[in-house]
């Protein structure tokens, strides 16, 4: 039996490609196209596709909201999402997806994708999509995070958390190192991780909080310790239980 699949993207030409490219393979029969969120969920209630090659970024409608208002019946499609951002793929791999590709996909990952498709069971598509459907979107914005007030002399600033490359205690006095400056927080560094849970920032030590997303490199010390160095050349030494924890937010 062919491998029913539909294709889902706002961009006409990124259609046509991957429409072209299955079409060489053979094997393939390509049921529809849909360039938005509601389109595509009709095409799926009515077509029934084997596989969606869903993106994610798209009018009104994006793809893990197609995902999450799929309904749930006895065939369930798999979905592999095609877009052009990577910072999405681990959210998508962990709840589910069986593939992530980049744009442009090049014709040999995309008949890997295919491979693994079909090796997919009925009851596993089920199950795949039903985890896919449990995860928050990641592209609608979060709980807005407040301003991170600094105090440089006998001003105070306000500062984006972004922005941030770590908070160091020394004593009593916590330091906010930015790419430019130097501040004093205004509140503890205890204060300031429960504030900063769930975002990108990693306490490395009893005494510092780093954002992940300006390590530059880790270095092993030793099989216990390893050393951290941000993009500013800031270093921290952290045990291995927290580097591990820094691995595992930016997945090396």
């Amino acid at each position: 039996m062919p491998l029913k699949t539909l294709i889902v993207d706002d961009e006409p030409v990124a259609r046509k490609i991957l429409r072209e490219d299955l079409e060489s393979m053979g094997g393939i029969e390509v049921v529809g196209e849909a360039d938005n969120g509601a389109a595509a969920l009709d095409q799926i209630a009515g077509r029934s596709p084997d596989l969606v090659l869903l993106d994610l970024q798209m009018p009104e409608m994006g793809g893990f909201e197609v995902i999450r208002k799929i309904r749930r019946g006895a065939h369930m499609p798999v979905i592999v999402i095609v877009t052009a951002y990577d910072k999405y793929a681990l959210e998508a791999f962990a709840a589910g997806a069986i593939d992530y590709l980049l744009k442009p996909v090049g014709q040999d990952r995309l008949a890997e994708a295919i491979e693994k498709v079909r090796r997919v069971t009925g009851t596993e598509a089920v199950e795949r999509l039903a985890r896919l459907q449990e995860i928050p979107d990641p592209l609608l914005p979060g709980p807005r995070l407040k301003k991170i007030v600094g105090r440089a002399g006998a001003e105070y600033f306000l500062l984006d958390a972004n922005e941030i490359f770590s908070f160091h205690a020394e004593g009593e006095i916590v330091w906010i190192t930015t790419s430019r400056k130097r501040y004093q927080a205004t509140q503890t560094l205890k204060v300031l991780e429960e504030r900063l849970q769930n975002t990108g920032f990693q306490r490395i030590h009893r005494n510092a909080l780093v954002n992940v997303d300006h390590v530059r490199k880790m270095s092993a010390l030793s099989s216990q310790r390893w050393l951290i160095t941000l993009s500013n050349e800031q270093e921290f030494i952290a045990s291995k239980r927290q580097a591990r924890g820094i691995r595992r937010l930016v997945n090396w």
